[in-house]
């Protein structure tokens, strides 16, 4: 028994040795005390102003529309500025909207539309604080600790939850929901504190960092062609559609199905949390002997089965069991994808890809809470509850075509780190481009079908680092020759697509050219495209600072050493 208890802590506890997480996870615990207190008076106080199921239901929407709408922008300066600093200021923005949302309501001049305008500001401040956040969680702990620190993440906003709504309840009931909305003004503070203390190394950047365009692009595209996270995304935009109705709906459902006020719908979301943290405490432990999609599947049939009970009890007890059940289901689902993504994508775009996570996530919910709650208003609270459930039994379904993958042992590291680039031999600046690739394999006759299948999946990783324009040629006059050519629009834009190449990938390369003929490797040209035109006017002066320039940009041109003037000029 001591051994398996030892194997548990290890597995469920191990990041609380690294000091900077501990501290940090400490100050989001109380902050997100104050959020899950400001959630329930802002709830609360819909109900009292505007009762109708579609308007409770906006506020849910409101927070997590945000969150759709802004992710990727957040991620994408979360993997191009320093993280650190975005939490800071996101976090101080939340502070002064909570600080203002609670004197308005202090004085009297909330309305429906004020109060949805205030948590939907409050969301675009969680929106950019949550990739950061999130994808900081490698700076914070050795990469075999990413899952359990993700966990336990989620092991702290579910503590939050189980006593933290029960809290809000009785603070709303007793000094009403501006009391809520200032308590979460002050929960901000010692997050803000901790930040602020912390010292991380810099990040080490070989290039100069991409454009906000550039990179939210990039991060998008890398999405798009890496089949593991387009897996994961339509899996998690699918629970969090379906799963939203019981969020959504719980003021309902603890005014309407089970006739309490608002400390019973506290205690309703405490119970949810109760569930949330068994969740969280045996989500790693359970990783270590199911799949992932194993787990998913199970959560996703306990979450449906809890809404339809949700649904269907008269009675608190059950209610509450139910959404015990909810609750640990949610934790284990939504901290598998999580945990997922951040291992299956490397350090360069982590920030995008969790970025993206969470927008098809809080996508899914936003949209779900408005759906279900018209289907409330329409037809009934029940109604919208089981529809829901059965949405979500249905989905185990996709589990045949697109698998939660097993990514924790993906080497992402680059292949080509500390390996500089080998200098070109004419005068060239960063913005120079398009720079064209040419690789040249010998391949057998009897191997066309294993290479040209190779090359799919080679093609695929090529497209999905910044490559344009791929394509794979075969030599007419000697049939054993075959050209991949592909470019990129700038000789930066080359160097951060060479870099990107993983380890995980270099399996890829090697299946290709396993298939490639002679002594020697793959013949691999590099040419710049330059239209005749434009050097009819380039004299020798501008020549000579193209090559001055050139020699100057050390990190784009390591190693280059060759005086401009003997350098071919093109």
């Amino acid at each position: 028994m001591s051994t398996a208890f030892e194997r548990w802590r290890a597995a469920t506890l191990g990041p609380f040795e690294v000091r900077i997480f501990a501290a940090i996870w400490i100050a989001t615990l109380v902050s997100t005390f104050g959020s899950l207190i400001q959630g329930v008076g802002a709830s609360w106080l819909m109900i009292s102003i505007a009762p109708s199921a579609d308007m409770v239901a906006l506020v849910q929407t409101s927070i997590t529309l945000p969150i759709m709408l802004l992710s990727l922008v957040a991620g994408a300066i979360s993997d191009t500025w320093d993280r650190r600093r975005l939490m800071l200021i996101a976090q101080a923005i939340m502070l002064v909207v909570s600080a203002t949302l609670a004197l308005v309501a202090w004085r009297g001049h909330i309305t429906p539309w004020t109060l949805l305008a205030f948590t939907f500001v409050l969301g675009c401040g969680a929106a950019f604080y949550g990739p950061a956040w999130q994808s900081s969680v490698g700076e914070q702990v050795p990469r075999d600790l990413v899952p359990s620190a993700v966990a336990l993440n989620s092991l702290g906003f579910n503590i939050a939850r189980t006593v933290g709504p029960a809290i809000g309840g009785a603070i709303v009931a007793g000094f009403g929901p501006q009391a809520a909305f200032f308590i979460n003004a002050v929960s901000y503070v010692g997050l803000i504190a901790v930040l602020s203390a912390w010292r991380h190394p810099p990040r080490e950047r070989a290039l100069p960092p991409e454009s906000l365009g550039v990179a939210m692009l990039a991060g998008v595209r890398y999405a798009r062609l890496s089949p593991i996270l387009v897996a994961i995304f339509v899996r998690a935009t699918i629970f969090g559609l379906m799963a939203s109705a019981v969020w959504a709906l719980m003021p309902l459902i603890a005014r309407d199905l089970v006739k309490g006020g608002a400390i019973i719908y506290g205690v309703l979301l405490g119970a949810f949390g109760t569930g949330a943290m068994v969740g969280a405490l045996t989500v790693s432990h359970l990783r270590q002997r199911l799949s992932n999609e194993w787990l998913v599947t199970a959560a996703s049939i306990v979450f449906g089965l809890a809404s339809i009970a949700a649904a269907l009890s008269p009675w608190l007890a059950t209610t509450m069991l139910a959404l015990v059940g909810a609750g640990a289901a949610w934790v284990m689902s939504l901290s598998t994808f999580n945990a997922s993504v951040q291992v299956s994508s490397p350090r360069w775009v982590v920030g995008r890809t969790v970025a993206i996570y969470q927008m098809v996530t809080f996508g899914g919910l936003a949209l779900g809470s408005w759906m279900w709650g018209e289907v409330a208003h329409a037809l009934s609270l029940r109604t919208s509850l089981i529809a829901s459930g059965v949405g979500l039994l249905a989905s185990v379904i996709l589990g045949r075509w697109m698998r939660v993958p097993q990514a924790e042992n993906l080497d992402l590291e680059s292949m080509r780190k500390g390996t500089p680039a080998l200098a070109p031999q004419i005068d060239i600046v960063p913005q120079s481009g398009p720079v064209v690739i040419n690789i040249a394999y010998q391949v057998a006759v009897e191997d066309r079908v294993a290479f040209a299948a190779a090359m799919q999946e080679l093609r695929r990783v090529r497209k999905r680092d910044g490559a344009r324009g791929w394509t794979l040629l075969h030599d007419m006059d000697h049939p054993e020759t075959w050209i991949e050519r592909y470019h990129s629009p700038t000789w930066l834009a080359h160097l951060r697509r060479r870099l990107r190449l993983t380890r995980a990938d270099q399996a890829i390369e090697e299946r290709v050219r396993r298939l490639h003929r002679g002594d020697s490797p793959p013949l691999v040209h590099r040419y710049l495209e330059r239209p005749p035109s434009s050097m009819s006017g380039l004299d020798k002066s501008e020549a000579e600072l193209l090559g001055e320039r050139a020699a100057r940009t050390d990190p784009l041109f390591p190693g280059n050493a060759t005086p401009p003037d003997r350098r071919t000029r093109g």
